[in-house]
This record gives structure tokens, sequence and C-alpha cells, in this order.
């Protein structure tokens, strides 16, 4: 593994087959996808891959898949997030034989928790896979609204708990705390990522040193090409594609035909739009995800043409 991880972080989706079981090949090529598209890594089974909806089998299978795609050409991490820190280590025991980078993991869901369980979470699965670094995931929707505080964070920072954190509370506020206390403390080896896809010129601008864009997945160029411009200080052609990706992101909000919840409709667009431009063989979202329709697909289809990558 870099000794920073940096740069553009895409959460890759997870290739299906219509019966549900890991497309093989289609991993292969979405991860060629990115990686041309000029990506630093790849984050495997977070909220953008389904992670809760497969199997422990299809999560190993995935992940082999993956890096074996990858080839060691990008850093691959891999998203462990569960009810309790046993179930987080069973976890991490499936993949301690394959050659992961590191893990993102969030809080324990479903019981209510505050900082005292989870930093013994983190600090836990710290003492058993001390080798491994670890990401914390900001995600406060997914684990009952519970919100990783700033102090929390660089204490196990300053302990070597922790390598790093995914921001995706979507509180610009909260991620440049984030950034002045590290600074304060001297913590410059924290690796601090924003996990919208929407303020990723802003977010460089202050100075996360890198982004995990969901939409990356539909085209992961115009984000290196917002890494690029950020580096070479080029902030208005960042900005100009900041916002050509912005206007593309409406593919997440089309009127579907069917009603369904906002997962659903993410995934379902990325997918969708992942299959239009060749990626990935089939749409397939996994069970109980609602598909879209011929009808939602081509309003896919009429947004990747006005702002996909080809519109570059």
């Amino acid at each position: 593994m870099p000794a920073r991880l940096s740069g553009v972080v895409v959460p890759t989706i997870t290739a299906l087959r219509p019966d549900g079981t890991v497309d093989r090949e289609s991993v292969h090529r979405h991860t060629r996808y990115l990686i041309d598209g000029g990506v630093n890594g790849i984050f495997g089974l977070g909220t953008t891959g389904e992670f809760g909806f497969l199997t422990d089998d299809q999560r190993v299978e995935f992940v082999r898949e993956l890096l074996a795609s990858a080839a060691g050409e990008v850093p691959v991490v891999v998203g462990v997030t569960d009810t309790s820190t046993a179930r987080v280590l069973a976890q991490l025991r499936l993949f301690a034989d394959l050659d992961v980078a590191g893990a993102v993991v969030t809080a324990p869901f479903f019981a209510a928790t505050a900082s005292a369980e989870v930093r013994t979470h983190f600090r836990t699965i710290h003492r058993e896979f001390a080798q491994l670094p670890v990401f914390a995931y900001e995600n406060p929707p997914r684990v009952n609204g519970f919100s990783l505080a700033t102090d929390d964070l660089l204490e196990l920072a300053e302990d070597g708990v922790i390598a790093g954190v995914k921001d995706s509370s979507g509180s610009d506020a909260q991620l440049r705390r984030h950034l002045l206390v590290r600074a304060d403390r001297g913590l410059d080896d924290f690796q601090i990522f924003t996990g919208s896809e929407l303020t990723v010129d802003a977010a460089l601008m202050i100075g996360v040193d890198g982004v995990v864009p969901g939409l990356g997945n539909v085209d992961p160029a115009g984000y290196a090409r917002i890494s690029a411009h950020a580096r070479a200080g080029q902030w208005e052609a960042a900005r100009s594609e900041q916002e050509r990706l912005f206007r593309l992101f409406r593919i997440v909000g089309i009127a579907t035909d069917h009603p369904m919840g906002a997962s659903s409709r993410a995934l379902g667009a990325f997918k969708s739009a992942a299959h239009q431009l060749g990626s990935i063989a089939h749409p397939t979202m996994a069970t109980p995800a609602v598909p879209f329709t011929a009808d939602d697909h081509a309003r896919v289809a009429d947004l990747l043409q006005q702002h996909g990558p080809t519109a570059s």
C-alpha cells in the first residue's frame, strides 16, 4: 500500500448477473474502466457496492475478482460494516488471506451507541488487525444517525488505531473541522476523504486528501480531471468539470416508473449508466432493490448524452 492513499478512490459497484450471482467478467471490465479512467484506488463493498445485500460467499468472491482485476495497479480497500465488533472481525477474517490495502469500517449499527462504544469498537479491531490500515466511515443515516466526532477520530488516529476517515456526512463544516483539528494536532498522516460527488472541487480546495464519489463508476475520468486540476491550482477548470458532473448526478433523481427508495434510485442509476457505457453486462441490483424499467433506463440515457463522459 502506498504511504498515503489519496486522489480519486471510487466505491465500485458490484456487477451481478440477472440471477444475482457475481458477474466475474463484468467485474474485470468495470475495474479496467475505472483504472483506465485514471482513478487512484478502488473501494469495494461500500454502500454503492451493495454490501448489505450480499452473502459472505458473494463478498469474498467479489473481492477476489476485484483484486485480480486491479492486479496491483491501484490499491483496493474493502468495506466491512456490521452490527457488532465480533461480526466485523468475522468479516475481516474472511479477507485475511487477500492482499487488501485497508478496511473501511462504520460504527456498529442497529443498537444505539455513543462515543465510548465506538472507540472500543475500533480499538478492538486494531488489536486483532494491527497491520491493516483501517479507515473510519462516517455515514450517519446508515448507523442510527450516530456521527463520528472529530475528537474521537483524532484520538484514535493519535493512538494509531485508524489511518483515516471517509466522511459521507454531507457536512462541509464537519469536513473543515476534521482538517483544522488534524492540523492543530500535527497529524499530517491521518487521511481525510470526502464521500460527496457534488462538492469535490471545494473539498480539494480546503485540503482533503482524496474523494470517494459513487458517480465515479459512471465517469471516473471526470473526477480524475478535477483532481488533476486541483493539484495544478486550476480551480476554474476544476469548477467547470464539477458542474458538469453535478448535472450528470441528476440520474439518481429521475422520475422512476415505480415507487422506490433512495438506494434503489442511486444504485439503479449508476448500474444503468455503467451498462449503457458498456462496463457491465447487466444493470442487475441485489434483492430487494427495485429494478429500473425501460423508460427509466431511457431517462438515464438522455442525461448521459447531455452530461456524461462523452460530453466532456
